[in-house]
């Protein structure tokens, strides 16, 4: 139950993530579009981070971490599609 928990937090951070990400990145993606790139930018973040030895702790860490790896994520998305 605690691992399911923490999947649903973790959607939650990455759809708020995406939704700061968007209005950031001045997206004109659209919201749902926005929260599936910051689901997608959290573990991008996540990835990213862990890789250089960055670690943050807590849901404010957690969010910061989603936020940059979701603006790389809309950045690139951005890219292909124009």
């Amino acid at each position: 139950m605690g691992n399911l928990i923490n999947i649903l937090i973790s959607i939650v951070i990455g759809a708020v993530s995406g939704w700061l990400a968007g209005y950031i990145m001045k997206s004109k993606g659209g919201l749902l579009r926005n929260i599936i790139l910051g689901i997608v930018g959290g573990f991008v973040g996540g990835l990213i981070f862990s890789l250089l030895g960055i670690s943050f702790s807590g849901y404010l860490g957690t969010i910061l971490v989603s936020v940059i790896g979701a603006c790389l994520v809309i950045f690139v998305v951005n890219k292909f599609f124009k």
